[in-house]
């Protein structure tokens, strides 16, 4: 397999404090690989440095290419995209407006419009409403459809499924199998330990700002020592 995304001795700061310590962590192209753990262990962090978002130290490889010391707008026109937690989505523009925002110029998409509206019709409903009154689920949406319309390689997204109604947890997942099959690779973080071992092809469990386990999620569920301690509450 070709390693897309490499993360070596990664190590992540916000001001003094040291959040992350030497992480290790490999995306390869057309895998979904997840990121446990519980809140406050760095999860985040991680994927925000990795998007340039946050100082580090360490190795940052993206297509085999130094992502460490450039800003995120360099790191997203490499083709790395990033969903936040947050969303992020801009509430006073509409739909289209929004997802219009996330092309890149210069970059041919794979992706349209109508890609989008076919993907979640609800959007397609939708698309002359301004974003900031939709629903929770609805933004979640449109968050993802903005940064596919950028074509990115892989995709790093942060808690889909927080917030969220249990079809639509179901619906996100079935897009998320969609998007590999699309052949764009995924760093999903999520607490939802059933759908990331649903959906992963691989992952990791992260515990004070250290991965503590890689493996299949078979290799998880049959490991109750590592889910008592670092995932379960």
């Amino acid at each position: 397999m070709t390693a897309l995304l490499e993360l070596k001795n990664l190590h992540a700061y916000y001001g003094k404090s040291h959040v992350l310590h030497g992480v290790d962590l490999v995306v390869n192209e057309g895998e979904i690989v997840s990121l446990l753990g519980r809140n406050g262990v760095g999860r985040s962090t991680t994927v925000k440095a990795a998007m340039g978002q946050v100082d580090a130290t360490g190795s940052i490889l993206f297509k085999g290419e130094e992502m460490i010391g450039l800003k995120a707008f360099q790191i997203a026109h490499k083709g790395l995209g990033y969903v936040p937690e947050n969303r992020d989505i801009f509430p006073s523009l509409t739909v289209e407006q929004n997802l219009i925002l996330g092309e890149k110029k210069g970059r041919k998409s794979r992706w349209t419009l109508d890609d989008m509206y076919t993907m979640f019709p609800r959007l397609r409903e939708r698309q002359h409403t301004a974003a900031g009154v939709m629903s929770g689920g609805e933004q979640q949406m449109l968050t993802l459809c903005r940064t596919l319309m950028g074509d990115p390689d892989l995709i790093m997204i942060d808690e889909p499924t927080e917030g969220l109604a249990p079809k639509i947890v179901d619906l996100v997942a079935e897009y998320l199998n969609a998007l590999k099959n699309r052949g764009i690779s995924i760093l999903l973080v999520e607490q939802k330990l059933a759908i990331a071992l649903e959906i992963s092809q691989r992952v990791y469990v992260m515990g004070h700002g250290s991965i503590v386990f890689e493996g299949t999620p078979a290799d998880l569920r049959a490991n109750d020592a590592i889910r008592k301690e670092w995932l379960e509450v």
